[in-house]
């Protein structure tokens, strides 16, 4: 952006640091206490601070009072942190976990104290909200808490919110943002969560100019692009303040599974030991030759990677064990699964690390943390089954737990009462809990479609909870591997660069609506797209596509040109046959011709758009499955509405992409590694069918089992260099219509001419790749010259166009883009779907319904974990969910209508969620907790997360129903809440 330039890139080093050795400990933790100061700022800004107490724009210094000391001396980074603070311009501070970054957060709220101004501090997750209320209150005396269900002085000097509410305050304009002097965004890095991340930005876009900034985040790639967006936004200077400082250092340890002792594979400095990882390889294939001794009866010995089954669970007690020997606690053995969490830690059952002093302090805890309990709920199995682990100093952490005792395994930990903690990679957010030691039950984890390598920026995230400042010399992470793992694979992980923030900005009709209702209408919906952080980043981009287009068509013009009419007749007869294969295989692939033929074994050609996924096998074929995720578009349905998924083995590149996720299938390349996945393929992406089938193993887990399908392929396509024989569609598949008699008939003499063609017999192999890379690089021009033209912003524009169109039709807004009164009741809703909640006030549903029964089914509308369990209604919440899916069904089909991108059954079943529906049902009419737990397999602590959102869901169509004069749905609301507010439920946080 021309408006932001950057003043100056300074690195300070620890005062007594070696001058020249300095420039290589700016690693990713490096051992010297560096920090890099950068700073952009708008043109024509001219700063107002004196230099002699403030330094410069490019070289803060601060020599005046301090607002706030400290008991410690300030690391570099504070240092200049702070001083950018005093000079009052905003400042993203980028760290390590455990690096100190609460202290600038701390100075910022003691500044705002100061100068007698309000501060805001934002957290993303209530928990953190409640846990940062009560660190902030032993600092300050006057602090407020606002999240969705709890409220404390909301009118103090220091407020702590969710970011959600923050955002709800700028959309009405609230008086309290005039005294506002600072907003800090902890945690900024979850901007690119898919789900919430655009309520950081919109929060970002709204707050007004004169209220200066601070950002915490953990170490990111791109922090300065960060900081040119908020002086690009708000027309003031922003400096990015990043340490790779690690105060303790790390030594990174595998332990191979199923075998025996550490190896330390990166030490404090981050050199990488590569003769230690082969020394690992060598266990396994030792290992290998024992099991080949003892298993003479031919059976495998069954070592899982992923822990917790066969002698995955015995290595962890081994682990966790020695650990204890060597006095290296405490120590977190993160899983990434919450029963795997509680299977460990119940398997620990002979270990004991607690003296009979410390087990009476825990009991003492314990006890005292129950008492705000009912007495019938004291006793639930969750609660006593957790003491004795407790008192063997043994925990467990996840987001399923009961809040109560999830809040008390924190507050244990940080007293040094637990000592060894197993728990999910959420304990490795918010507040700093650090331990000596780190364990990684796994090098993969399931994000939900498949296994995956754990990112760097994940790893980065947990394994930075290890080492504690001031107590131990260095922190130590062990990473549990079997053979599978490469070695780059884990290089990747451990010493990767930490992932970069990327907008994940959308539209919603929640954030179109409030923007169409604000009288002063400085905000538009266009405004916002304009300034979100996504424009940003993609107009950024566009001048290297520029150059990139340049290179590409220099390299063009030098490429043999001799025999270019050749090349493309031989190129347009690939192309038409390609256009005529498409329009046969639309025919081939309906339903009920293509079935039959989609055998076990059965290989296929797989290509989505322009890419071809090569030939692979099918494995399974499944009726309309739930949503397909990953790489693959939403599921196509066929012409009668029922869409089938093939389950393919495809060739998948290995590890993580750039962003993080999945291995993408790609054809097999010459010299590249890679493994064959099963994959989810809708039936128009079948580009060819084989005669041939191969046999397929019955478990397609192990890799070895899909490696030997992907050799066997790949010596078919030996066996058959001109191309695997397909299935002929009228001989093999019966298909006799005239109009497809006569396609075949042309595809197969424009076959003749191809092979008939000089190009295609012609053994110069440099002319041959001379074509290619013409080809090539002319289809990169055309794609890039496309991505210039097709303007992220008027993407969003016909977004925007669509979903008015959609609101004009529901009647939320009239022709004028006026907000009318069913517009004015969505406005104030955000925690569930409020299209579908708003016809529901509407069309006569809620008016049916006594209390209960509402409350029910507001249940549908809250994100949660889904059940396994087949789903039984009673017929008074039967007939309510109906008629919720038909108003879901309505509002898909008017959105696709609109052009929207939706697939209606998509949309419904994400759209309503009817899992606890009966649990909600039973509570509200004033059922025991014991007794609900009972009626589903949804862990107890996302049944209490539910409710409190429904709560809070409750209270904001509460409001809506007062905005738009429905007084007996207001009274129905109010009593559906009130319902639910009791017991172990709404238990108050142990941090307030």
């Amino acid at each position: 952006m021309e408006e932001s330039s950057n003043l100056g890139k300074r690195k300070l080093p620890e005062k007594d640091s070696e001058g020249p050795k300095q420039e290589s400990a700016l690693k990713r933790r490096g051992s010297a206490r560096t920090c890099v100061h950068e700073v952009a700022v708008p043109s024509g800004y001219t700063p107002s601070k004196d230099d002699s107490i403030h330094g410069t724009l490019s070289s803060p210094v601060y020599n005046g009072k301090m607002a706030k000391t400290y008991p410690f001396s300030l690391d570099p980074f504070q240092q200049v942190s702070v001083a950018c603070l005093e000079r009052n311009e905003s400042v993203l501070v980028s760290a390590h976990t455990s690096a100190g970054k609460t202290a600038v957060a701390e100075y910022a709220i003691a500044m705002s104290f100061r100068e007698k101004q309000r501060v805001i501090y934002t957290s993303p997750l209530k928990a953190l909200s409640n846990q940062k209320y009560r660190e902030l209150s032993q600092e300050f005396s006057d602090v407020g808490l606002m999240t969705g269900d709890v409220t404390i002085s909301p009118n103090a000097s220091c407020l702590i919110m969710t970011t959600e509410i923050l955002r709800g305050m700028l959309y009405r304009g609230a008086e309290v943002l005039k005294e506002v002097a600072w907003v800090i965004f902890d945690e900024i890095h979850y901007m690119r969560d898919r789900e919430r991340g655009v309520v950081w930005e919109e929060s970002i876009i709204f707050l007004p100019p004169a209220i200066k900034m601070v950002f915490l985040s953990a170490t990111m790639s791109n922090a300065t692009e960060f900081a040119e967006w908020i002086c690009y936004l708000h027309k003031q200077p922003c400096h990015v303040v990043y340490t790779d400082f690690r105060p303790t250092p790390l030594q990174h340890y595998v332990f191979p599974i199923g075998g025996a002792g550490l190896y330390l594979v990166v030490d404090e400095n981050d050199q990488f030991r590569e003769e230690n990882f082969m020394k690992v390889q060598e266990s396994f294939s030792k290992h290998k030759q024992g099991d080949g001794k003892k298993n003479a009866n031919g059976k495998a010995s069954g070592r899982i990677a992923r822990g917790g089954t066969a002698s995955g669970g015995s290595d962890i007690y081994k682990i966790v064990k020695m650990i204890m020997e060597r006095k290296f606690e405490p120590v977190i053995i993160f899983s990434f699964s919450r029963r795997e969490c509680e299977h460990h830690a119940m398997s620990m059952s002979k270990l004991d690390f607690n003296t009979q002093e410390e087990k009476d302090v825990v009991d003492q805890i314990f006890q005292n943390a129950i008492l705000c309990l009912n007495e019938e709920d004291r006793n639930l199995p969750a609660i006593e089954l957790m003491l004795p682990l407790l008192q063997r100093g043994i925990a467990v952490h996840h987001s399923g737990l009961l809040p109560i005792i999830k809040e008390l395994v924190e507050l244990l930990f940080q007293e040094g009462l637990v000592k060894a903690l197993f728990a999910t990679e959420t304990f490795a957010m918010g507040l700093n809990m650090p331990a000596k030691t780190v364990v990684f039950t796994s090098f993969q984890k399931w994000d939900g479609d498949s296994h995956r390598y754990i990112g760097s920026g994940e790893y980065i995230q947990m394994s930075g909870r290890a080492g504690r400042r001031g107590k131990d010399e260095r922190g130590i992470c062990i990473i549990m591997i079997d053979e599978q793992l490469e070695m780059n694979s884990l290089k990747d992980m451990v010493l990767g660069r930490p992932a970069p923030l990327v907008s994940t900005f959308r539209l919603s009709y929640y954030t179109i609506l409030n923007l169409m209702s604000r009288a002063e209408g400085q905000f538009t919906a266009e405004h916002v797209i304009r300034n979100s952080f996504h424009q940003f980043q993609y107009e950024k981009g566009l001048p290297d596509t520029g150059k990139k287009i340049s290179m590409l068509e220099e390299e063009a013009a030098m490429l043999d040109a001799s025999g270019e009419a050749k090349v493309a007749e031989y190129h347009k007869l690939k192309l038409d046959i390609a256009e005529l294969e498409k329009k046969m295989m639309a025919e081939i692939t309906r339903p009920e011709r293509v079935l039959y033929f989609l055998l076990p074994g059965r290989l296929v050609k797989v290509r989505e758009g322009g890419t071809d996924w090569g030939w692979g096998v099918v494995v399974n074929v499944v009726k309309k499955p739930p949503v397909a995720l990953g790489s693959l578009p939403p599921a196509l349905s066929s012409s009668r509405g029922v869409s089938y998924i093939v389950d393919t083995l495809l060739h998948c590149s290995i590890g993580l992409n750039e962003n993080g996720s999945k291995p993408k299938p790609c054809p097999p390349s010459p010299g590249e590694k890679g493994e064959m996945h099963v994959v989810p393929v809708q039936l128009p992406l079948i580009s060819a069918l084989s005669k041939l089938r191969i046999s397929i193993p019955s478990d397609l887990r192990p890799v070895e089992a899909r490696q030997n399908i992907l050799l066997a392929v790949q010596e078919l396509e030996k066996r058959f260099p001109q191309g695997l024989p397909k299935l002929n569609p009228v001989k093999d598949m019966g298909i006799e219509e005239p109009e497809f008699v006569e396609l075949v008939h042309q595809i197969e003499e424009l076959e003749q001419k191809l092979f008939e063609h000089p190009l295609h017999k012609s053994q110069d192999e440099h002319q041959i790749k001379c074509f290619q890379r013409k080809a090539e690089v002319n289809h990169e021009i055309q794609k890039l010259k496309a991505k210039m033209r097709d303007s992220q912003l008027q993407k969003f524009r016909d977004e925007l166009k669509n979903r008015s169109r959609v609101l004009k039709k529901l009647g939320h807004i009239d022709a004028d883009c006026v907000v009318q009164l069913k517009g004015r009741a969505a406005c104030l809703i955000d925690t569930g779907d409020e299209l579908l909640v708003t016809e529901l006030m509407f069309n006569g549903t809620f008016n049916d319904l006594d209390h209960h029964q509402i409350a029910a089914l507001a249940s549908c509308f809250i994100p949660g974990d889904r059940s396994n369990e087949q789903i039984q209604l009673r017929a008074e919440l039967a007939k309510p969910l109906q008629q919720l899916q038909d108003s879901a069904r309505r509002i898909a089909e008017i959105q696709h209508e609109c052009k929207l991108e939706v697939n209606v059954d998509e949309y419904v079943e994400a759209a309503v969620r009817p899992f606890l529906m009966d649990v909600i049902y039973c509570w509200s009419k004033g059922a025991a907790f014991s007794d609900i737990i009972q009626m589903t397999d949804i862990f107890e602590g996302s049944i209490i997360r539910l409710a409190r959102r429904l709560d809070e869901f409750l209270n904001q169509l509460r409001a809506a129903a007062v905005a738009v004069g429905e007084a007996d749905l207001e009274k129905k609301f109010e009593a559906a809440s009130e319902s639910l507010r009791r017991g172990i439920m709404f238990a108050n946080s142990l941090y307030l």
